[in-house]
């Protein structure tokens, strides 16, 4: 079924359209979302759709503010909500129990999209993907988040494409959910992952090199090491140490296969690092884990800027719903400010963006205003405009 920009009786939002205009060619192929009954949906998807992009696009902080808008707001009334409007019970029905297939497909899509328009800028490092977790607060009804007693926790395990700035696969658990199980789930073969000491494990070393990923991962300094062969150092470098090492105590928990060991330092700090990639320098593996702080930076402005921890919904099944939402409107911006402005995703072109949507709207509506006062005021005789006497 063939899907296209429909703004007949619409207030004119160019600036929107512009960015919503690649889920078109991701909804290629994608299952139709149907009523589960004889009741007819009050949201199709693309209204379910376009209305979680809104909630991230303008930070709104909770799903109350959303309808709020959604009902008074002249461009979210006109583009945004369905055309009857949506009721909060029937707005949390379909947050929580419908959409997320189609969703994953979107996001997908605009995945594929994304990696053929964005530019790769560390080639030559391979294909690097940020790994880490994030907890997510969440209300105490939600009895599947457990985290630890009295507080209740969700946790999102997210792969960040390094290269691109860009998030790729995601998985959600409960708050007590353990992250290095998901590392074999995010990582391709081929694909390097770059990880913090949190997911040190050596039997999961030997497991990811069979598996032919690699990995850049942060370890303890008091990691037991057993020196293989030692790699030439650059005596001008802040590389202090690079060997090929088995990790661990033999007979408890030392690594089977060899591994490489580098060890640099930043401002007087020692950081150590295991990694399976034998083809970089030293100085390249240390750059690789500097740029784990990318996802660092993602969390914190995904958080902050497009409000996607503010919850909508208490089901695991919604949840999932408003974080996949939250990373498609992510990617549409990814998309955007490259095609506008060759930038990447920053608040100043995020700001602009809704300006010029609320701009637009405004002058439509003042066009509109001043076309039905003149149609009005032309089909009216001159002496209608005065007063009897």
């Amino acid at each position: 079924m063939p899907y296209t920009l429909d703004c007949q009786n619409k207030t004119d939002a160019p600036s929107f359209r512009q960015l919503y205009l690649p889920v078109y060619g991701a909804m290629a192929g994608m299952p139709p979302l149907e009523s589960r009954g004889d009741r007819p949906l009050k949201m199709t998807f693309e209204d379910q759709l376009k209305t979680l992009i809104f909630f991230h696009l303008e930070e709104h902080t909770s799903a109350q503010h959303l309808l709020q808008d959604l009902e008074e707001d002249d461009f979210a009334r006109e583009v945004i909500a369905p055309e009857e409007g949506i009721k909060k019970s029937s707005f949390s029905e379909a947050i929580n129990s419908r959409g997320l297939e189609q969703l994953i497909h979107i996001y997908q899509n605009l995945q594929s999209k994304a990696i053929n328009v964005l530019p790769k800028e560390y080639d030559e490092l391979g294909d690097l993907i940020g790994i880490d977790g994030s907890l997510i607060d969440a209300c105490l009804s939600m009895h599947w988040a457990d985290y630890r007693k009295g507080s209740k926790k969700a946790k999102v395990h997210l792969g960040f494409d390094l290269n691109r700035s860009i998030p790729r696969k995601i998985f959600l658990s409960d708050g007590k959910g353990a992250e290095r199980a998901f590392v074999s789930m995010i990582l391709s073969p081929g694909q390097t992952g770059v990880m913090d000491r949190g997911y040190q494990a050596h039997d999961r070393f030997d497991q990811w090199q069979e598996e032919g990923k690699h990995f850049v991962c942060r370890i303890k300094a008091s990691t037991r090491k057993k020196r293989i062969k030692d790699n030439e150092i650059n005596p001008n470098s802040t590389i202090f140490y690079d060997a090929i090492v088995l990790l661990g105590t033999a007979g408890v928990n030392q690594s089977k296969k060899p591994l490489r060991l580098v060890g640099f330092s930043v401002d007087d700090k020692k950081y150590w690092v295991a990694t399976s990639r034998y083809d970089l320098t030293a100085e390249q593996i240390a750059f690789i884990y500097k740029l784990r702080w990318d996802i660092e930076k993602f969390f914190a402005w995904w958080k902050r800027h497009l409000k996607v921890y503010h919850l909508i919904a208490r089901s695991d099944y919604g949840l999932m719903v408003q974080i996949l939402s939250g990373l498609i409107t992510y990617l549409l911006l990814a998309i955007y400010c490259c095609e506008q402005h060759n930038e990447k995703v920053s608040i100043k072109r995020v700001r602009q963006l809704r300006i010029k949507i609320q701009n637009e709207t405004r002058i439509a509506n003042k066009h509109i205003a001043y076309s039905s006062f003149e149609s009005n005021f032309k089909n009216h005789k001159i002496s209608d405009c005065y007063a009897n006497t």
